[in-house]
């Protein structure tokens, strides 16, 4: 894995981040495939596909958070898409806060340690399950990955949203079927399909709210 290809991977994506932020979303992926070693964080232990399928593929939906201040990232694990998000956003949009909410206290102790290392002030862990989480003040989004299908997603989060905020579910092949499963208090805004370099895999962001 290597800077220019992460720099021409960011350039298909439409992002323009500076050496220094690039830097960092590369000792990021360094400090995950160390950790992977011990903590099995990720099942993924390819540098060029740590690239891909978990840095290109987690700064995706990073054009998709403006007027966003205050974002939850949900089961995360090894800190997915929400540190990557962070990293990015310190540049990008510096008003953007992230949170994590992540049950698992290995993998909520790699994102602490990678927020102290990686010296994220827009980034904080909450190691708790989602639904014990009583944020001070409610979340303008909530981004799950690979969390769990949009009904449970949905359900789960709820109590995180503010009033008029949004879902923002990735997902791979448009989920037909898992929306079609929704409860008929939440319904989808947007279906987005995202093209991440280097995947060669179907991405949709779903942009989902109350009604």
């Amino acid at each position: 894995m290597s800077a220019g290809t992460l720099d021409a991977g960011l350039a298909a994506l439409g992002l323009s981040l500076s050496p220094a932020t690039q830097e960092r979303l590369m000792s990021f992926a360094a400090l995950l495939q160390k950790w992977n070693k011990v903590y099995n964080l990720t099942s993924i232990r390819d540098a060029g596909q740590v690239l891909t399928h978990h840095l290109l593929d987690s700064l995706a939906v990073l054009p998709h958070l403006d007027g966003i201040a205050t974002l939850a990232d949900v089961g995360s694990g090894g800190g997915l898409p929400g540190i990557p998000l962070a990293i990015a956003a310190a540049e990008s949009q510096p008003g953007l806060a992230i949170t994590s909410i992540e049950t698992v206290n290995k993998k909520a102790s790699f994102q602490q340690q990678a927020k102290i290392e990686l010296a994220l002030a827009n980034f904080a862990v909450v190691n708790e399950r989602v639904e014990s989480v009583r944020p001070a003040a409610p979340f303008d989004a909530v981004v799950s990955r690979a969390f769990s299908e949009l009904a449970d997603f949905v359900v789960l989060t709820a109590h995180l949203l503010r009033p008029g905020g949004h879902f923002l579910a990735m997902k791979g092949v448009y989920p037909r079927d898992e929306i079609a499963r929704l409860p008929a208090a939440f319904r989808v805004v947007e279906a987005v399909p995202l093209t991440v370099p280097g995947l060669g895999a179907e991405r949709h962001l779903i942009i989902l709210e109350r009604n």
